[in-house]
């Protein structure tokens, strides 16, 4: 099978269009046309359903852009294993992050690894662990900074750096912000945004309200974005269950956690990397250089609080 015609097939794939796909691979709609044609004519299917505006997939292609995707996504790590050998400090890291992390503990150890590797290009996504960890595996990904709460599997290595507390947090305006302390019930009367497909992070609230004979509330606003749900707690009553050291972003002020409820999750917090027999140097370098940063920070924020 010729590369050439898998890469027309996969820019056609996420285009659904032919002419928007050729304009994308800079060659003409004849040309593409003819490549899907070939293309089809190698595997013996049809690939896309012609319509008047567009394409669409047909099962056929559906298979065939999951593990084509995989195979692409093999050749760029093998691309970089290539360009480390050589001895360079080019190519890209791509990077799944919970929310915490693209927020709060990423930007600093981004920052000082660009300062020593200006070569090195970084794709960050945010991710929870429900869609982290098949990426890793699939390997659209080569680390996960995130919650390392889930089950082992022998193609992953976890490296625990610290544990982090999930709390209810509001804004510091909020009715229950001012009271000495807050009944699981009264939790139930306000509005709450949770992140979208944290169904590990659901679990856990979930179990909260069912310790205390009560149903976990429904959200009123999911989104990926973690930035969207923290200004939207800031600036009105509603109520979300996210890390603590949020509180301390720079990004986002205004918000406290509520007394009463306490930690309604503990868990394991670090890096996830798919296990690889020869490891790109460039990642494992900035794999440490979390762990460093994380931890030099940790012990300045420890200095500052015994200071004050």
């Amino acid at each position: 099978m010729r590369s050439r015609l898998l890469h027309h097939f996969l820019v056609t794939y996420n285009h659904l269009n032919i002419t928007s796909a050729a304009e994308a691979l800079s060659i003409t709609q004849p040309a593409l046309t003819k490549s899907i044609k070939l293309l089809e004519g190698d595997l013996g299917v049809l690939l896309f359903t012609r319509l008047p505006n567009g394409v669409v997939p047909t099962r056929f292609g559906e298979a065939l852009a999951k593990h084509a995707s995989t195979i692409f996504f093999e050749y760029e790590h093998a691309l970089a294993e290539l360009e480390a050998m050589k001895g360079g400090s080019a190519g890209v890291i791509r990077i799944g992050a919970g929310p915490i992390w693209l927020t709060h503990f990423l930007p600093p150890a981004l920052a000082a690894f660009l300062a020593a590797h200006p070569r090195i290009r970084f794709s960050l996504q945010p991710s929870v662990i429900s869609t982290a960890i098949p990426a890793l595996l699939r390997g659209e990904i080569e680390i996960f900074c995130g919650s390392l709460d889930f089950p082992d599997h022998p193609e992953i290595e976890k490296r625990e750096i610290d544990q982090i507390e999930n709390v209810v947090m509001a804004s510091s305006a909020h009715p229950l912000a001012r009271a000495a302390t807050t009944a699981p019930s009264q939790l139930l009367e306000f509005p709450w945004a949770v992140l979208a497909h944290d169904d590990v992070g659901r679990r856990q609230l979930s179990a909260y309200f069912a310790s205390n004979g009560l149903i976990a509330p429904q959200a009123a606003l999911e989104s990926t974005s973690i930035i969207s749900i923290l200004q939207t707690v800031a600036c009105s009553e509603f109520l979300t269950c996210l890390a603590r050291p949020l509180l301390q972003s720079p990004v986002i002020e205004g918000l406290v956690s509520l007394s009463g409820p306490g930690t309604i999750w503990r868990y394991p917090a670090g890096i996830a990397l798919r296990k690889m027999r020869n490891p790109v140097p460039a990642t494992a370098r900035f794999a440490q250089q979390i762990v460093d940063t994380y931890r030099k920070n940790a012990a300045q924020e420890a200095r500052a609080d015994k200071a004050s």
